[in-house]
């Protein structure tokens, strides 16, 4: 793929666009979640937690759902990034002028993506720091945390992008968000680990992929999981190399850009 960028100027200047777009209105792209994450770390992990019994996991449960947190917002704010963007994009046509400059169609998603991703992991390593006010954390697995982020924004990214295309309006571009990734997400372990659920749940539960994001997360900070690593790791690969390719295809074939 990287043969592929003949721009490299290009991507960074797009890409730099980007990041100073949701840097410039930070008020409504990066305080909100962590201002949120805070409200829930105080409800669920401080006043709530005493009447949880969590010692099957060895965590407290603050500390357990600081990681579901951080992956709950570093999903929402990679998707809402690029969404926003490219469907304002589309919207105002100021899509063109993007189009115009001389930038593959490899290189325009590289470039799009760029601003997703910086905000999901921004926001996500924000979360961990709002956690840090309640209860004392380290990170079990650095790398393994930088990977599952990486991939984890990456494919909410193009999520983002896909449904910015395939969107006619508004109401279309958050309907993905509202009914598809949101509940699929807090059904995915952010709050409750998998052994609290009834049996059936728990089969539905591993044809979630979110759960294997959520997981990869919570064991790259505190080396605890319902399902190997591995499986997470290789599963979010699967899942962000699909949806990227899949991203470059609808941009090669000018889906929803040239009419």
């Amino acid at each position: 793929m990287i043969h592929l960028v003949t721009n490299p100027i290009g991507v960074m200047a797009l890409a730099k666009r980007e990041i100073h777009r949701f840097f410039s209105i930070a008020n409504q792209t990066i305080f909100p979640p962590l201002v949120s994450s805070a409200l829930f770390m105080y409800i669920f992990g401080v006043a709530i937690a005493s009447r949880i019994n969590f010692s099957d996991t060895g965590l407290t449960y603050l500390q357990f759902i600081t990681p579901g947190l951080m992956t709950m917002h570093l999903i929402s704010s990679s998707y809402e990034n690029t969404s926003s963007s490219l469907f304002i994009g589309r919207w105002h046509n100021h899509i063109q002028e993007i189009l115009l400059a001389p930038l593959s169609y490899i290189e325009t998603v590289l470039g799009l993506l760029a601003g997703g991703v910086a905000r999901g992991m921004l926001v996500c390593m924000g979360v961990w720091l709002v956690s840090l006010l309640f209860t004392p954390s380290h990170i079990a697995h650095p790398i393994a945390l930088l990977y599952f982020m990486l991939m984890i924004a990456v494919i909410f990214s193009c999520a983002g992008m896909m449904g910015a295309l395939w969107a006619e309006d508004f109401g279309m571009l958050s309907m993905w968000n509202i009914y598809v990734i949101v509940p699929m997400s807090l059904l995915g372990g952010i709050f409750h680990p998998l052994y609290m659920l009834p049996p059936a749940i728990q089969i539905l539960s591993h044809f979630n992929p979110m759960y294997y994001l959520v997981s990869g997360i919570r064991y790259s900070m505190t080396n605890v999981t319902d399902t190997p690593a591995m499986t997470c790791a290789i599963i979010t690969l699967i899942m962000a190399s699909i949806i990227f390719l899949a991203t470059v295809y609808l941009f090669k074939i000018g889906y929803k850009l040239r009419t």
